[in-house]
């Protein structure tokens, strides 16, 4: 649990730079390509490629592809859309979606989950009653999107660690994940890059240097560790605390503007659709045994 608290506490501030600093200023496909390119750096000296079965190898590197890759391509992208608070609460739903996966996984099916989620959609609502456009809709689903993302491959990790050796390092084969995401980042800006909005102040390539070197590769090598070390259940919750740090950060030092009283209300329709979805959870767990 201490390394989820210790990445959370670093998260709180990634979301504001990338808002404040990178969004609409830095092109969003080089940022994440170089954000994954200085992680890889700092995990391929430890990496030892024998440690791994050819497998083993592509599934690490598929699992950096979608959790890290595909996932960094739909949140830099949501920022372009809407405002740093409501990216930060629209990530509430990744627990749902870690709780789906894991009914897929199982074969079963628990409607409770849509309706909780539309809920949460309601929710999202009342933060901009006055001002919803396609771009606040739009922007709500390319964040579903890296919320799924993110789910999956903290599902699919803590599944595939379980099966490694506990004597196995796992700093020494994490550059596999990196370079998993590298295959997606890569082309995607070779694709649909721009290179003329390259970063042009220090500032903007300090920011991006402390989001690779640091949040991304020391953070998501830690985050990932601390999920094999805890229950679905306390992934879940410190998957949530995420939106308060990160709203706390953001509000206290760059965003004090902010319509408190709306995203105070539609913040709390949203958690509360998360603990009904708790309390219905609960209420199951006597049921089912």
């Amino acid at each position: 649990m201490g390394y989820l608290v210790g990445v959370t506490i670093l998260w709180a501030f990634s979301f504001s730079l990338i808002g404040v600093y990178l969004a609409g200023q830095v092109d969003s496909y080089f940022a994440v390509m170089l954000r994954v390119g200085l992680a890889a750096l700092v995990f391929l000296p430890f990496l030892k490629p024998r440690l791994l079965r050819g497998r083993q190898r592509l599934v690490l590197m598929a699992l950096g592809a979608v959790q890290l890759g595909v996932m960094y391509l739909f949140f830099y992208q949501s920022f372009l859309l809407l405002s740093v608070p409501e990216v930060l609460l629209f990530t509430i739903f990744t627990p749902l979606y870690i709780a789906l996966l894991d009914d897929l996984l199982f074969g079963r099916f628990t409607p409770m989950y849509l309706v909780t989620a539309a809920l949460a959609v309601v929710g999202a609502a009342v933060i901009r009653y006055d001002g919803v456009n396609n771009d606040f809709w739009l922007g709500f689903l390319v964040v579903q999107g890296a919320n799924l993302c993110f789910a999956l491959g903290q599902v699919g990790y803590r599944r595939f660690s379980a099966e490694l050796p506990d004597s196995l390092p796992r700093h020494s084969v994490f550059a596999w994940f990196y370079l998993g995401a590298m295959v997606i980042a890569a082309p995607g800006f070779l694709l649909l890059g721009n290179s003329a909005g390259l970063p042009t102040t220090g500032v903007q390539w300090g920011v991006l240097l402390w989001l690779g070197i640091v949040a991304s590769g020391v953070g998501y090598f830690l985050w990932n560790l601390g999920a094999t070390r805890v229950d679905a259940g306390a992934l879940a919750i410190m998957n949530n605390a995420l939106i308060p740090a990160g709203l706390l950060v953001n509000l206290l030092i760059w965003n004090r503007e902010a319509d408190l009283t709306r995203l105070a209300l539609g913040g709390a329709i949203i958690v509360g659709s998360l603990f009904l979805n708790e309390w219905w959870l609960r209420r199951r767990r006597p049921q089912s045994a």
